[in-house]
Parts: structure tokens; sequence; C-alpha cells
């Protein structure tokens, strides 16, 4: 199983996600780490990703072969994350055949209803275990 983690601006949630993926399920997964810029994926690079890759292309290249993605809500809405996800990156992660385990994260102007605020090490530590589910 191949598991992309995209992520942007400086990488935090994608680095959070990818340290917690290597401790639980360890060297074996492969991880690639897509930033929407270089510093994120540098940043994921650092946590433990096998390859990574940043910006429009890249994603749209990638995201198509990869068996499940995860990263923050904001992945699939173009603009987000001040303007970096582009909306071609948002079709590409959103139209691709991978499945999604997506972290509803606060947007501007996006109120999810129904989602508890859970905090991030807590949405992190679900989607680790749901990756685990998956992959066993």
């Amino acid at each position: 199983m191949v598991v992309a983690v995209v992520d942007g601006l400086g990488g935090g949630i994608g680095s959070l996600i990818i340290k917690r993926l290597r401790e639980v399920l360890g060297p074996d997964l492969e991880i690639l780490a897509l930033g929407t810029n270089a510093i994120a994926a540098s940043s994921m690079m650092k946590a433990g990703a096998n390859r990574g890759a940043s910006g429009e292309n890249a994603i749209a290249q990638v995201i198509a072969e990869v068996d499940l993605v995860l990263g923050p809500l904001a992945v699939v809405v173009a603009n987000s994350m001040m303007g970096e996800l582009t909306p071609r990156m948002a079709e590409a992660i959103s139209t691709s055949r991978a499945r999604k385990i997506l972290l509803p994260l606060t947007l501007n102007r996006i109120e999810l209803i129904g989602i508890s605020g859970e905090p991030l090490p807590h949405l992190v530590e679900m989607a680790v275990q749901r990756v685990k589910e998956l992959v066993s």
C-alpha cells in the first residue's frame, strides 16, 4: 500500500501524521510526502516519509498512483492554505481513486456541523488507527 500525506504551509500536520504512522506501522509502509511547497515537503521528509515532492504538478501526477491519501480537509478545497492549495491540486486529490482520510480541521468560511472539536493529536491518532485497519 502506498500512502500519500498532503500538507502545505510549514508541513506541521503532515509531519505529525507521518511520525505517528511510522511509530505505529513501522518502516515497511511506503509513505509519500506531497507538499504544496518545498518547506512542507522537506518537513514531512524529515518526519520519515520515503519520498517527497512539492508543487502543483507533482501533486497532480503522483496522487493518481497512490492507494490512500491523508491530510487536513483543506487538501480538497481550492485556494485553501492561504492560497497554496490550487484548484488543480484540489481537483486531483478529490477525484483520485485513492481512499481519503481527512482531518476535519477548521477552514475559513467553511463550518462542519456534527463534527466534534477534537484536538489535532486525537484526530491524528484516529486517522492512524484507521490506516492500521486498512493495512492489516
